[in-house]
């Protein structure tokens, strides 16, 4: 006799949030807070920014919990959220802001338990990327990112997005193009 627990699925637990289970939500923020956040600072580049628009995303889910219909999956509806506090944000600020000044120093202070050789050139690797991944336009960038961060399918970031399966399939490969080109300079 199997008696081993299955683990409830991401749109059980938000049922049973929706219903009051506490425990639920703190299982759902378990699972996704780690994505999300990364996700959020890949967009923003900025700590402090990701954090506060991080509290945001989770306040919105929170407000909106006895709505919800598991029409989606929930990681697609959470997603779906944060892309919407992000256009809110870039609206409100009519301009992506650039990298701190100190950005480069940032990086090199660190701490890392390799060899600073490995270190170095990790690092070179993460910039040029970093700066590769900055020059593509915003909707490039943000496919990349769900794509190759949060390894979502081309229809999840669909939805997330709110345009069709082949318009991420275009931006994905142009923006894969731009990136291949711009790191083989």
């Amino acid at each position: 006799m199997d008696t081993a627990v299955q683990t409830p699925t991401d749109e059980t637990l938000m049922l049973a949030y929706a219903a009051g289970d506490g425990e639920a939500f703190a299982e759902l923020y378990a699972r996704h807070r780690a994505r999300l956040f990364h996700y959020l600072l890949g967009q923003l580049r900025d700590r402090a920014l990701a954090e506060e628009l991080f509290q945001d995303v989770w306040q919105r889910l929170v407000h909106a919990r006895a709505g919800w219909k598991p029409e989606a999956a929930f990681a697609t509806w959470l997603f779906r959220i944060a892309h919407n506090r992000l256009n809110d944000h870039w609206r409100a600020a009519r301009h992506r802001p650039a990298a701190p000044d100190d950005a480069d120093a940032r990086t090199a202070r660190l701490a890392d338990t390799r060899t600073p050789e490995l270190l170095a050139d990790e690092q070179a690797q993460r910039l040029q990327l970093h700066r590769a991944l900055a020059e593509l336009p915003p909707e490039q960038q943000e496919v990349v990112i769900l794509r190759l961060e949060q390894e979502l399918s081309l229809e999840e970031i669909g939805q997330i997005t709110g345009v069709g399966r082949e318009t991420v399939k275009s931006r994905l490969r142009y923006a894969m193009d731009k990136l291949r080109a711009r790191l083989n300079e």
